[in-house]
Protein backbone atom coordinates (compact mmCIF):
# COMPACT_ATOMS: atom_id res chain seq x y z
CA UNK A 1 0.00 0.00 0.00
CA UNK A 2 1.51 3.79 -0.88
CA UNK A 3 2.13 5.95 1.79
CA UNK A 4 -0.41 8.44 3.04
CA UNK A 5 -0.07 12.02 3.97
CA UNK A 6 0.51 11.96 7.24
CA UNK A 7 2.90 8.84 7.30
CA UNK A 8 6.31 10.67 7.25
CA UNK A 9 5.25 13.05 10.28
CA UNK A 10 4.05 9.62 12.50
CA UNK A 11 7.24 7.92 11.44
CA UNK A 12 9.09 11.23 12.95
CA UNK A 13 7.25 10.92 16.22
CA UNK A 14 8.14 7.10 15.96
CA UNK A 15 11.87 7.92 15.97
CA UNK A 16 11.89 10.23 18.23
CA UNK A 17 10.87 7.20 20.98
CA UNK A 18 13.39 5.12 18.86
CA UNK A 19 16.22 7.82 20.27
CA UNK A 20 14.67 8.22 23.97
CA UNK A 21 14.91 3.81 23.99
CA UNK A 22 18.82 4.04 22.93
CA UNK A 23 19.66 6.90 25.19
CA UNK A 24 18.41 4.34 27.96
CA UNK A 25 20.84 1.88 26.46
CA UNK A 26 17.99 0.00 24.43
CA UNK A 27 17.95 -1.15 20.85
CA UNK A 28 16.65 1.98 19.36
CA UNK A 29 12.91 1.16 18.11
CA UNK A 30 9.97 3.40 18.40
CA UNK A 31 6.25 3.10 17.83
CA UNK A 32 2.83 5.16 17.97
CA UNK A 33 -0.11 4.44 17.59
CA UNK A 34 -2.93 7.08 15.75
CA UNK A 35 -6.77 6.92 15.60
CA UNK A 36 -8.54 9.98 13.88
CA UNK A 37 -5.10 11.90 13.34
CA UNK A 38 -4.07 11.72 16.87
CA UNK A 39 -1.00 10.06 18.73
CA UNK A 40 -3.16 7.56 21.21
CA UNK A 41 -0.28 5.72 22.74
CA UNK A 42 3.55 6.19 21.62
CA UNK A 43 6.50 4.05 23.42
CA UNK A 44 10.44 3.05 22.73
CA UNK A 45 11.40 -0.55 22.89
CA UNK A 46 12.13 -1.27 26.96
CA UNK A 47 12.90 -5.29 28.02
CA UNK A 48 16.06 -4.50 29.47
CA UNK A 49 14.84 -1.68 31.84
CA UNK A 50 11.48 -3.43 32.58
CA UNK A 51 13.50 -7.32 32.62
CA UNK A 52 10.88 -8.13 30.10
CA UNK A 53 11.47 -9.78 26.88
CA UNK A 54 7.68 -8.91 25.57
CA UNK A 55 8.44 -4.81 25.79
CA UNK A 56 8.88 -3.92 22.49
CA UNK A 57 7.42 -1.11 21.41
CA UNK A 58 4.66 -2.13 19.99
CA UNK A 59 3.36 -4.38 22.55
CA UNK A 60 3.78 -1.26 24.82
CA UNK A 61 1.90 1.21 22.39
CA UNK A 62 -0.95 -1.26 21.93
CA UNK A 63 -1.31 -2.13 25.93
CA UNK A 64 -1.09 1.69 26.93
CA UNK A 65 -3.36 2.13 23.80
CA UNK A 66 -5.92 -1.00 24.85
CA UNK A 67 -6.05 1.05 28.56
CA UNK A 68 -7.09 4.27 27.34
CA UNK A 69 -9.71 3.62 24.86
CA UNK A 70 -10.75 0.74 27.27
CA UNK A 71 -11.18 -1.59 24.68
CA UNK A 72 -8.63 -4.95 23.72
CA UNK A 73 -9.66 -4.38 19.73
CA UNK A 74 -8.02 -1.27 18.19
CA UNK A 75 -10.16 -0.68 15.14
CA UNK A 76 -9.02 1.99 12.77
CA UNK A 77 -5.82 2.20 13.92
CA UNK A 78 -2.84 2.98 12.55
CA UNK A 79 0.53 1.68 14.30
CA UNK A 80 3.68 3.28 12.61
CA UNK A 81 7.05 1.79 14.17
CA UNK A 82 10.67 2.30 13.31
CA UNK A 83 11.77 -1.41 12.03
CA UNK A 84 9.70 -4.30 10.63
CA UNK A 85 7.75 -6.38 14.24
CA UNK A 86 8.94 -9.53 14.40
CA UNK A 87 6.10 -12.15 14.68
CA UNK A 88 5.25 -11.72 18.55
CA UNK A 89 4.21 -8.32 17.75
CA UNK A 90 2.60 -8.98 14.50
CA UNK A 91 0.64 -11.51 16.42
CA UNK A 92 -0.31 -8.54 18.88
CA UNK A 93 -0.90 -6.44 15.90
CA UNK A 94 -3.31 -8.82 14.65
CA UNK A 95 -5.39 -9.75 18.05
CA UNK A 96 -6.03 -5.97 18.30
CA UNK A 97 -7.65 -5.78 15.35
CA UNK A 98 -4.93 -3.08 14.06
CA UNK A 99 -6.59 -1.73 10.33
CA UNK A 100 -2.90 -0.74 9.26
CA UNK A 101 0.94 -0.83 9.90
CA UNK A 102 3.57 1.49 8.67
CA UNK A 103 7.42 0.62 9.34
CA UNK A 104 10.35 2.27 8.57
CA UNK A 105 13.31 -0.53 8.23
CA UNK A 106 12.89 -4.09 6.92
CA UNK A 107 14.29 -6.76 9.25
CA UNK A 108 15.44 -9.50 6.83
CA UNK A 109 16.64 -11.39 10.10
CA UNK A 110 13.00 -11.67 11.99
CA UNK A 111 11.09 -9.96 10.33
CA UNK A 112 7.15 -10.72 10.59
CA UNK A 113 5.01 -8.77 8.29
CA UNK A 114 7.03 -8.97 4.96
CA UNK A 115 10.42 -9.94 5.43
CA UNK A 116 10.85 -13.42 6.67
CA UNK A 117 6.65 -13.82 7.35
CA UNK A 118 3.76 -12.07 5.70
CA UNK A 119 1.67 -11.87 9.34
CA UNK A 120 -1.12 -10.14 8.49
CA UNK A 121 -1.59 -10.17 4.61
CA UNK A 122 -1.23 -14.65 4.07
CA UNK A 123 -5.16 -14.71 4.60
CA UNK A 124 -4.39 -17.46 6.53
CA UNK A 125 -5.84 -15.95 10.08
CA UNK A 126 -8.90 -14.05 10.82
CA UNK A 127 -7.73 -10.81 10.43
CA UNK A 128 -5.56 -9.10 7.76
CA UNK A 129 -4.32 -5.23 8.07
CA UNK A 130 -2.69 -2.79 4.99
CA UNK A 131 0.76 -2.89 5.61
CA UNK A 132 3.94 -0.05 4.09
CA UNK A 133 6.76 -0.51 4.74
CA UNK A 134 10.03 1.85 3.78
CA UNK A 135 8.38 5.26 5.59
CA UNK A 136 11.54 7.33 6.00
CA UNK A 137 13.53 4.23 5.68
CA UNK A 138 17.15 5.68 5.66
CA UNK A 139 16.81 7.31 9.24
CA UNK A 140 15.32 4.37 10.73
CA UNK A 141 18.04 2.28 9.77
CA UNK A 142 20.60 4.80 10.33
CA UNK A 143 19.64 5.00 14.24
CA UNK A 144 20.00 0.92 14.29
CA UNK A 145 23.16 0.97 12.34
CA UNK A 146 24.56 3.97 15.19
CA UNK A 147 23.56 1.95 18.04
CA UNK A 148 25.35 -1.29 17.11
CA UNK A 149 28.09 0.67 16.01
CA UNK A 150 28.64 2.50 19.27
CA UNK A 151 28.25 -0.55 21.51
CA UNK A 152 30.99 -2.51 19.45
Amino acid sequence: MPTVPNDQSWMEQALRQAEHAGQRGEVPIGAVLVADNDIVAAAGNSPILDSDPTAHAEIKVIREAARKLGNYRLPGTTLYVTLEPCIMCMGAIIHSRIERLVFGASDPKTGGAVSQYQVGTDRKLNHFLDITGGVLDEQCSRLLVEFFRNRR
